[in-house]
């Protein structure tokens, strides 16, 4: 008999396939946009925190920093973001969006946002918040280095 995770009854992995769907449905959204989840990820957070750092968008959205360098050079060739050419202070530059970026993700935003509640809607009415509530829970217990 296999020992392990009884993965019928295993939280993390169902928080693992939801994860999975989540993305793959989200993927599925923003292809028209000629997006990817990570791509939107970087946009989203320029549109809420204009002027983070390559390191800080790496950080926010969960890739390595050379990644993003990537995923940075591909939407300012774009044209969905601007960097100076050097650093105002330090050795970090920050991005911002450009008009067009910020009009992509609007509309990537409403992509993004039928996503989210269409995986809701199989909830019962007014938990979504505890779900978030209990998701960011887990999320600071297995912050914490301390064992259990």
């Amino acid at each position: 008999m296999a020992q392990g995770v009884e993965l019928d009854t295993s939280v993390g992995y169902a928080l693992k396939q939801a994860a999975a769907a989540l993305r793959t449905a989200m993927e599925t959204a923003l292809r028209p946009l000629d997006l990817n989840v990570t791509q939107y990820a970087c946009l989203e957070l320029l549109g809420q925190r204009p002027g983070l750092s390559a390191a800080e968008l790496a950080r926010g959205v969960f890739v390595t920093r050379q990644s993003m360098q990537t995923v940075l050079a591909g939407l300012a060739d774009r044209g969905l973001l601007a960097r100076p050419t050097t650093a105002p202070q330090g050795r970090a530059l920050p991005t911002a969006l450009t008009p067009d970026g910020a009009q992509l993700l609007t509309r990537a935003s409403s992509a993004v946002a039928a996503v989210e509640q269409r995986m809701l809607v199989a909830l019962p009415a007014g938990s979504a918040g505890r779900l978030q509530g209990d998701l960011l829970a887990c999320t600071a217990a297995l912050a914490d280095d301390r064992p259990s």
